[in-house]
This record gives C-alpha cells, sequence and structure tokens, in this order.
C-alpha cells in the first residue's frame, strides 16, 4: 500500500511517502517503531509488537487447518503453524526490501522498514521525481511477491504435497499470490494505486492529479471490500464452503472486511491530504521565515545586547568576532531563561551555540529542501545567509513547526 504522508511502501500493508513532521523538522534517531531486527542495505528493520498478535492469529488458524490435512501431528502443529507465520512476515519483508532496494537505486532516502499488523511499512521520505520511476517503485514489491509464489510452488513439486514440507510451500505460495493480487488493487494506498496514479501523471503531466484519480479509486475499492468480501466469503465464492448469515465464520469475515476497508480508506485519504500538503509547502520558505538579528561581540551584555534590537526592530541576536564574521547564534530559550535583573551581568556569549557545519542555510531554501536541511541538522536556531555569504538573519525551529501546522490546518481532507 502506499498511505503517502510519509512515503510508505507496503504491503499488505501501506507504502507512504515519509511526511515532512510538523514538529520534528529535523532527523530524529529512530526510535518507537519497535523491536529492531537489523539492517540490510543500511536501512533498520522494526517488527511492530502488533506483529505478534497477527502471528499468534496465523498460528492458530494455520494450525486448525493443518489438524485437518495432517492429523498425526498432534499438538506440533502449531509449532510448524508458527514456523509458517515467521516465513510469510520474511516474505512479506522480502517484499519490503524490493520497494527499498529500488528506492535507494533512485536515491530516495528509506528511513525505515516497519513489519506490523496488515503486512509492512517501507517509509521513503521523498516522492519519485517521475511518473516512470513511481510505476517501478511500486511494482517491484508485488513482483517479487509473484516471483516468490512462482519459488515456492517449484518447491511443491518435489515434495509430498501430504507433507508438512508440502503443506508449508502451499501455503506460503498462495499467501504471496494474495499479498501479490491484493496490493495490485488499482488504489491508494496500495501498490497498485501508485501504479495507477503514475499512469495519470504520465498522461496528465500533474502528480496531484494522479493522486486524486488514484486516492478516490481506492475510496471506491475500501467501499468494494466493505460490502463485497462478506458476501463473496458468505455464498463460497472465495473457494470455501457457504456460511449462514449470522454464524461466527460470516462475522469474523464481516469485522476482517471492515478493518481492511478502513485501512484502505484511510490510506488513501491520508496520500490526498498529504499531496495537497506538499503542494503548499512551497510556501515555506527561509526567506520569509527568517528573523532580523543584530549582530553583536561575544562579551557584550545581555541587556545591551537586547536594547540594540529592540532598536533595530529585530527578533534575534547573532555574535561576531572581531572581523565581523557570525561565530555564534544566541538561543531564545535560553534569553528567556535569563532573569531582567540579571542580563546586564550575563554576556550574550553564554547564552549562544556556535555555529556547526549545517546550520548556515541558504535564505533561498524552500519547501522539502528546507525541512531536509533542517532535519539533517538538528538545532534551535540557524544563521541564514544570502548567496554572497551575507548574514540575513536567523532562524527559528519553532517558527518553522508553526508555520508547517498552519499549512496542514489549511490542507482539505477530501
Amino acid at each position: 500500500m502506499d498511505n503517502s504522508g510519509q512515503r510508505q511502501s507496503g504491503d499488505g500493508g501501506a507504502d507512504r511517502t515519509t511526511e515532512p513532521e510538523a514538529d520534528k523538522p529535523r532527523r530524529p534517531r529512530e526510535t518507537g517503531g519497535g523491536i529492531l531486527m537489523g539492517r540490510p542495505f543500511g536501512v533498520p528493520v522494526y517488527v511492530s509488537p502488533s506483529w505478534f498478535l497477527v502471528a499468534a492469529l496465523i498460528t492458530w488458524v494455520f494450525g486448525g487447518q493443518l489438524e485437518r490435512v495432517l492429523p498425526e501431528l498432534g499438538a506440533a502443529r502449531y509449532l510448524v503453524s508458527l514456523f509458517f507465520a515467521v516465513a510469510f512476515y520474511a516474505s512479506v519483508l522480502v517484499h519490503e526490501l524490493a520497494h527499498t532496494v529500488a528506492a535507494l537505486r533512485f536515491k530516495l532516502p528509506v528511513r525505515r522498514i516497519q513489519l506490523q499488523f496488515f503486512g509492512g511499512v517501507s517509509e521513503i521520505e521523498k516522492e519519485s521525481e517521475t511518473p516512470g520511476r513511481e510505476f517501478v517503485l511500486a511494482f517491484v514489491g508485488p513482483l517479487l511477491s509473484l516471483v516468490l509464489s512462482g519459488v515456492f510452488y517449484l518447491g511443491m513439486l518435489v515434495v509430498e504435497p501430504d507433507s508438512v514440507p508440502g503443506v508449508l510451500l502451499a501455503g506460503l505460495m498462495i499467501s504471496n499470490l494474495i499479498v501479490a493480487a491484493f496490493n495490485l488493487l488499482p488504489g491508494l494506498p496500495l501498490d497498485g494505486g501508485r501504479m495507477l496514479r503514475a499512469v495519470v501523471w504520465k498522461i496528465s503531466g500533474k502528480p496531484m492529479a494522479g493522486t486524486v484519480a488514484a486516492a478516490w479509486t481506492g475510496r471506491a475499492l475500501a467501499v468494494a471490500v466493505l460490502v463485497g468480501l462478506p458476501l463473496l466469503t458468505q455464498a463460497g465464492g472465495l473457494g470455501g464452503e457457504p456460511k449462514d448469515f449470522g454464524s461466527v465464520d460470516s462475522l469474523t469475515d464481516a469485522l476482517l472486511a471492515a478493518i481492511l476497508a478502513a485501512i484502505i480508506w484511510t490510506g488513501a485519504g491520508n496520500s490526498l491530504r498529504m499531496a495537497r500538503l506538499r503542494e503548499r509547502l512551497p510556501d515555506l520558505r527561509a526567506r520569509n521565515l527568517t528573523r532580523r538579528a543584530v549582530p553583536v561581540a561575544a562579551d557584550t551584555p545581555l541587556s545591551e545586547a537586547l536594547r540594540r534590537a529592540n532598536e533595530a526592530g529585530a527578533r534575534a541576536l547573532v555574535v561576531v568576532d572581531g572581523h565581523g564574521a557570525p561565530t555564534a547564534v544566541v538561543r531564545e530559550a535560553a534569553i528567556v531563561g535569563v532573569p531582567e535583573h540579571r542580563r546586564p551581568w550575563v554576556a550574550v556569549s553564554g547564552l549562544a551555540q556556535d555555529i556547526k557545519d549545517g546550520m548556515r542555510v541558504s535564505a533561498e531554501l524552500t519547501g522539502e529542501e528546507l525541512l531536509d536541511t533542517l532535519r539533517a541538522t538538528p538545532a534551535t536556531e540557524y544563521l541564514v545567509v544570502e548567496e554572497t555569504g551575507e548574514i540575513y538573519g536567523v532562524l527559528s525551529t519553532a517558527d518553522v513547526e508553526r508555520a508547517f501546522v498552519n499549512a496542514m490546518a489549511r490542507t482539505p481532507t477530501a
């Protein structure tokens, strides 16, 4: 799927582009993603706690099927079922790694891969630059699932059908085929929705037109799943026995359909909302958000520095050396923490943060480029300079966050 806001690519799950986060316009340490399992290709892979719930459910359901096919296994069938659950999510990981490798090949940064309740998510931080790359990036996941399904089918040909390996290979073949088919459905946030978006984008020349078409198709798909899946299973249309309306099995199918429909509907809405937000991102301009600054020497008392700033109508202070070159930015939070009666005795140098690599940003930065620059070097204030190197002012992270939140508030959801 593709819950683009964060652009993630997901297989039974989503594929969304990582939303520039309003309250974190800089790259944080990756925490809270679940259990870290490894870093293939340098990308952290997390297992969400919800996965264990699904693994237990798969173990129970598949164990029931094994009881009918291989009754001689006894209680050991649940150990085999647990192996199937782990192997299935390993297949999901391969699906996600296909998205990740393609993204890295196109020089699109990937924040992390997360295995969770309904599959996996690859958090790709930027949009594809062309519809062709968008199509390839979306298609490689289902393609790998189809390849895996074929590999498991070939494995079935060399083992006994009524054996543990035969049943496992059959289950993995079918599950990967379902993952591929489900993700190829043409609606966001599924991979097929991203492929549809790429096609409409190519034809119209407008990425937003592709997003709108794929998002509304995704919403229609959600309604179809909500209504159609219970009817199909009740009538035995998916290969099972017909079920009585109101039975436990039919109610379980209806609940599953509701969960899937909610995921697809929400993901489609988020994709559309984030696409419209990205249209507003160019309004985030470093030049417009920068505070006018007054240069002061390191030993200037805070009270004197603030007096100069008030006279000049400035809202920031930059510490300069004897040649007028900027060396540090005075932190607003540090100023607030100094009582007024102590300000004549406190030098600005004690409240300043040295200007390090990455803290000097261009006044011409806008949108995602601006957010990416701030993420790369976390700080509370940045020195903004003209292309000539002349000091333009100071950019506060708080001002960027506020502007981003306002842009989100103005973004329609439909």
